[in-house]
């Protein structure tokens, strides 16, 4: 998961403003209901949640092999940080759950500055709860309004490092609520919890 964690980052880095645009930066639900001079901003989400039964444990190396209950197999890697992973059994069953999800947050320019941050956060069962835990990681993305046109529909932006990348507004109406050097928070984030259910075997 470390290693995954690094992997975010650095992907993200790249590609974190083109996933801004392609999941609707400036879209319809970014000002619905909102008062005319507030800025855009919005939130777009995916939930995939799988149930499965482990089918092996590599306490060594921190592995689960899973067999999902509507078929297929998969081996998932289990942070150190989760707590009681050694109480995992062959039978027990298990909830997988994986979210993504990217927000974005138009703001003057006087509210912040470019630059690129990211966070962890680790969550574990409370004692006497089931074995599992979830872990979210997050980078943030400032960039800058460098460009739009109202009548094309379309905004550019420019990032931290001074790449520039123009996009169309789905809702060409918000461009009136932006200025250039407005900026842009973008955050991709990846979430993923796993639940151990011990007393139900299969």
């Amino acid at each position: 998961m470390r290693q995954h964690g690094r992997r975010l980052v650095r992907d993200a880095r790249a590609q974190i403003i083109a996933l801004a645009a392609s999941l609707a930066l400036l879209a319809g639900c970014a000002s619905g209901g909102k008062p005319a001079a507030e800025k855009p901003s919005g939130r777009e989400q995916a939930l995939v949640e799988m149930r499965a039964v482990v089918i092996g444990v590599d306490q060594v190396n921190r592995l689960l092999a899973l067999e999902a209950a509507a078929g297929g197999r998969l081996v998932l890697p289990v942070a150190e940080e989760f707590r009681d992973f050694d109480r995992a059994r062959v039978g027990d069953q298990v909830v997988v759950s994986h979210t993504q999800a990217i927000a974005w947050q138009v703001k003057p320019s006087d509210k912040g500055a470019p630059g690129v941050s990211s966070r962890e956060t680790l969550s574990n069962p409370r004692p006497g709860e089931a074995p599992g835990g979830a872990v979210e990681r997050a980078i943030t993305i400032t960039a800058t309004i460098t460009a739009f046109d109202v009548a094309g529909g379309t905004v550019t932006l420019t990032g931290p490092q001074g790449q520039r990348q123009a996009f169309v507004a789905h809702r060409p109406a918000d461009l009136e609520k932006i200025r250039i050097g407005d900026l842009v928070d973008i955050t991709y984030s990846e979430a993923l919890a796993v639940a151990l259910r011990p007393d139900a075997k299969r």
